[in-house]
């Protein structure tokens, strides 16, 4: 497991060199960069300055008129960075990356590892809640569709996680909002945020019943719009082990029920839940998140890398992408480990870390 293990993580080097240097080249090629609204926002400022008094004659021969003159433009992309040819750039970020220098914010004019650091309790938060509590219900729920294949309970769930799986956990949320934020009904939970105003002067037992009233509506939507498609790969998983000969024959042997299920078919099914874990994982912390940090104005991770995407502020998108690789390689590592702590009888070394 060893070799496997650090076969694994030397994959990991070459991986993030090529999505960094993909997503390089689609940035140096997308329009409107940083550099760009500058000149645009310096144009406007020079523009205003125009206005007033000034006759026409003057209006038409004052600068901002004209354009920025070169000596400004080339002073812009020197404060950008884009003084430098693109692979200079690259070659300068990279050698940075090493040591976790993802540079600072062009508009928010903070170190990217700090606004990192800020905003991941949040995301961490939000993610860590909603994973839990997608587990606690699809596993059971999944278990006993799986007992149950075809019956009433069966099918009458069945509705209800197709609908959960077709509808996005954004639609969720906005209906939450209206039906119970004081969209149009009730206002039960506050509408943003995730703590309130008054959160440092409240007791600890204020602050924790703080807190899950603000996570309240967020985690339901999350849980809706998430634990259907773990309660079908829970459910089918478990019914392939209930199929199998070792099964027929820990019944023959007057075992109960509930021994064969959980002495016998539980480890067996639940190595490919544990499979689908970092994939669960990633979609629900930097996907989910993303839309739920937005609607309900929740400043995390998800938030931070919209905002600079439309910004264009490169550093944050590059820090961010950076780091959710990162999570999502290691992620799925752990799982790989996590199988054959499991089932002792999968060994990866001896298929050549394939």
């Amino acid at each position: 497991m060893g070799i496997y293990i650090l076969k694994r993580l030397l994959l990991i080097i070459p991986t993030l060199f090529f999505i960094l240097l993909i997503n390089f080249v689609v940035i140096q090629i997308a329009p409107g960069g940083p550099v760009e609204q500058a000149i645009q926002q310096a144009e406007a400022f020079q523009g205003m300055g125009a206005t007033g008094g000034e006759t026409a004659t003057a209006k038409s021969n004052y600068q901002g008129a004209k354009g920025l003159s070169e000596e400004m433009v080339e002073k812009i992309k020197a404060q950008y960075g884009f003084d430098q040819p693109a692979p200079e750039r690259f070659w300068m970020m990279l050698k940075s990356y090493v040591t976790f220098d993802f540079g600072t914010s062009f508009f928010k004019d903070k170190p990217v590892t700090q606004l990192l650091w800020e905003k991941m309790p949040v995301s961490l938060s939000l993610g860590l809640w909603s994973t839990l509590l997608i587990y606690v219900v699809s596993i059971p729920l999944g278990i006993k569709k799986a007992r149950q294949h075809g019956m009433l309970f069966d099918k009458s769930t069945s509705m209800l996680l197709a609908i959960g799986y077709a509808v996005p956990s954004f639609v969720f949320a906005v209906l939450l909002i209206v039906f119970f934020a004081g969209g149009s009904y009730f206002q039960w939970f506050p509408l943003q945020g995730l703590v309130s105003e008054n959160f440092s002067e409240l007791s600890m037992l204020g602050k924790i019943k703080d807190y899950f009233w603000h996570m309240t509506l967020p985690l339901l939507a999350m849980v809706i719009g998430g634990f259907a498609s773990l309660t079908y790969l829970t459910k089918y998983s478990f019914m392939e082990e209930l199929s199998k000969q070792y099964v027929l024959a820990a019944r023959s042997k007057g075992l109960t029920e509930s021994r064969v299920l959980y002495g016998h078919v539980f480890r067996n099914a639940m190595l490919i839940v544990i499979a689908g874990l970092p994939e669960a994982l990633i979609g629900i912390f930097f996907v989910g998140n993303l839309f739920i940090e937005i609607i309900f104005n929740l400043d995390g991770l998800g938030l931070l890398g919209f905002e600079a995407i439309q910004q264009r502020d490169y550093p944050v998108i590059f820090g961010t992408l950076f780091l959710f690789t990162l999570l999502g390689l290691i992620l799925r590592l752990i799982s790989d480990v996590l199988y054959q702590v499991i089932d002792p009888r999968i060994n990866f070394d001896s298929r050549g870390a394939e």
